[in-house]
């Protein structure tokens, strides 16, 4: 077969796709395709050397790739473009390019033809799941149902249809297990919005905060702290890098990043020691060695400082040193428990650090949220995340091993009843962040600055947001524009046929519910019909019992809400307009004014239907049978 530039391109897509990464993931798309343009786009962007070609895919022997790949190495501005490549893509686009020649030489992978292709490349770009989707449908249609389907098929970069064929394959308790073991990941978020949602428990608000260890007896202080929300945190930990446990550089998965001063400002003997000799220190010796309770801090302070060193700093943390305000001169990794130094003078507290870069000055002003560091010791750095300190390392070229990787991994925040918040109040300026386009990473990436931080915030490409909406609450006409905008639908319409295979004796449950529900169409709208899930029970119990009891405590106040206790128009929709009194399931009693008043001359009183609920009806299989039967 000739091999042109196109077909290298799509079959290196495709051998990558099969490929996983350190952390025994597969790669996510944008990766993938971040590689495969890289060596088509970046070789035309390197200065002083000479290629014969830009496009690396017209290069098809792995040993003629070597010796292009040795020059492409030697360009003088080769690191400027491979970084702007996008965290070095251009070197790993190379070396994986280079051994998937290797590997069609060797015939351990092959060259797919045209249609193989052209079909591997519609199942690839299928896309029958969007980035933002809500679903949408009457009560009962299975819309949380669906969301678990849905879920695992965006984490898993599948189609819909063959999840839902895995389902019809092994159960849906196996799909369940996949999603909560994703949950249990960290990468599916439930939250629920109502009418006292608001926009400081969904993105940032000021917290009170109340100090109960540190304050007099019987009088706790409180202090206020902005407290990221729940979808701020959620893109933050789509952001952060994925730490393997066993790491060259001691970091743990989830590290809290420590501010330190070492010694009295910026070059000081103390800081040069902790440079020299792996560690960092901090003073008040005068306490001594041994802490307690009974320890009296009154006259120099520290309590706090002292315990964040001690009780609350892990190994594993980072640590950045404090060269003045805002910048840092130092990165380092927890790597001991605390100890106290016998054979120095001063700032005998110790512990030990593998220093990642050290004599920096690297600014951190606006990651730090636009604030200057202050005079204490050692306190949290809460708006910077590890992400943002494997890019300085980055930018230093100092990128730690492959056990701590980007993160591709998908993440799904899922909103139930969404319509039920007010979308302007909560999302406020991130309305427009979600869009596909506006995503970190992404052609038009926008970066906000939050109010409150006030931090550079952006959505991750990688977090999929997906909604679901009771259409009896409100209609998706009459949903906020911004959102309908930024949002694609998916429909939950009642499914009758999945209950063909409840044998419920003599009743015909998919016949009586299509009944209701066409009934319901024509005296109300399609929206407010009732969904097959309210009768999923009877799957394991298919008694006139468990039938009468969904009957009685789900579908009457259903219909009754629907209709605003109009009985006659639920009586039709029940068919009880042509039924024998008996099999009625709401009985007409008519009211005598006569008996009931006596003599009403002096004032106009007509007769009067009441309604009442038949009890015995519902265990009565001629009344459910007659619904959908004249």
């Amino acid at each position: 077969m000739e091999l042109n530039e196109k077909h290298m391109r799509q079959n290196f897509i495709n051998w990558l796709r099969q490929r996983l990464k350190a952390n025994g993931e597969p790669y996510s798309e944008n990766t993938i395709g971040t590689y495969a343009s890289s060596l088509s786009t970046a070789p035309s962007k390197l200065t002083g050397i000479e290629l014969e070609t830009t496009n690396l895919y017209e290069i098809t022997q792995s040993e003629k790739f070597k010796q292009l790949r040795v020059v492409i190495e030697s360009a003088e501005n080769y690191e400027e473009v491979n970084k702007n490549a996008g965290n070095k893509a251009f070197h790993y686009a190379m070396q994986n390019y280079e051994e998937f020649l290797t590997e069609l030489e060797q015939g351990t992978t092959s060259i797919a033809n045209d249609s193989t292709l052209r079909a591997s490349t519609s199942t690839a770009s299928r896309t029958d799941i969007d980035k933002n989707m809500i679903l949408y449908g009457p009560p009962g249609t299975g819309k949380t149902y669906h969301a678990v389907t849905y879920a695992v098929a965006m984490i898993e970069n599948l189609p819909l249809q063959k999840v839902k064929e895995e389902i019809n394959t092994l159960g849906y308790d196996k799909i369940l297990t996949k999603y909560r073991k994703y949950q249990e990941n960290g990468q599916i978020q439930f939250t629920t919005f109502h009418q006292s949602y608001g926009y400081e428990e969904f993105i940032e608000g000021i917290k009170p905060k109340l100090d109960i260890e540190n304050s007099d007896e019987g009088n706790p202080s409180i202090s206020y702290e902005i407290k990221s929300g729940i979808f701020k945190q959620f893109c933050e930990r789509a952001l952060a890098p994925i730490v393997q446990d066993s790491n060259e550089y001691g970091i743990r998965k989830e590290p809290t990043i420590w501010k330190v001063s070492l010694g009295r400002g910026k070059g000081n003997p103390i800081k040069k020691d902790c440079f020299d000799q792996n560690r960092i220190r901090i003073g008040w010796d005068e306490y001594g060695e041994t802490l307690s309770e009974d320890t009296d801090y009154s006259q120099d302070g520290g309590k706090n400082i002292i315990s964040r060193f001690i009780d609350e700093m892990i190994v594993g943390d980072i640590v950045l040193v404090l060269h003045n305000e805002r910048t840092i001169d130092a990165i380092g990794v927890v790597t001991g428990e605390y100890e106290w130094l016998h054979d120095v003078t001063e700032y005998k507290r110790s512990r030990t650090v593998k220093w990642l870069a050290k004599n920096i000055h690297k600014d951190i002003y606006e990651l730090n949220g636009n604030t200057v560091m202050t005079l204490g010791s050692v306190y949290r750095l809460t708006r910077i995340t590890l992400a943002d300190v494997m890019h300085i390392l980055t930018e230093l070229d100092l990128t730690p091993d492959a056990s701590i990787q980007e993160n591709n991994n998908r993440y799904v925040f899922i909103i139930d009843e969404i319509n039920r918040g007010n979308i302007s109040k909560i999302f406020g300026e991130l309305i427009t962040l979600i869009e596909p386009t506006k995503r970190l990473g992404q052609s038009e990436e926008i970066k906000v600055q939050l109010p409150y931080s006030p931090e550079k915030f952006g959505v991750p490409n990688n977090v999929f947001i997906l909604g679901t909406m009771n259409t009896t609450d409100r209609s998706i006409s009459r949903l906020d524009t911004a959102l309908r905008r930024r949002f694609q639908f998916a429909e939950m319409l009642p499914e009758p046929e999945i209950l063909r295979s409840i044998d419920t004796p003599g009743i015909d449950l998919c016949a009586m519910l299509t009944k209701i529900n066409r009934r319901i169409e024509a005296l109300f709208d399609r929206e407010h019909t009732i969904g097959h899930a309210y009768f999923i029970p009877l799957a394991k119990d298919p008694s006139i019992e468990r039938l009468a009891h969904i009957f009685k405590n789900a579908i009457i106040p259903l219909l009754q809400e629907y209709f605003y206790e109009d009985y006659e128009l639920i009586r039709l929709v029940l068919g009880d307009n042509y039924k024998n009194p008996d099999e009625q399931f709401i009985q007409t009693k008519k009211l005598n004014v006569s008996e009931l008043f006596g003599a009403t001359d002096h004032i106009e009183l007509d007769d009067k239907t009441s309604y009442e609920i038949n009890e015995h009806a519902f265990f009565h299989a001629p009344s459910y049978r007659k619904i959908y039967e004249q």
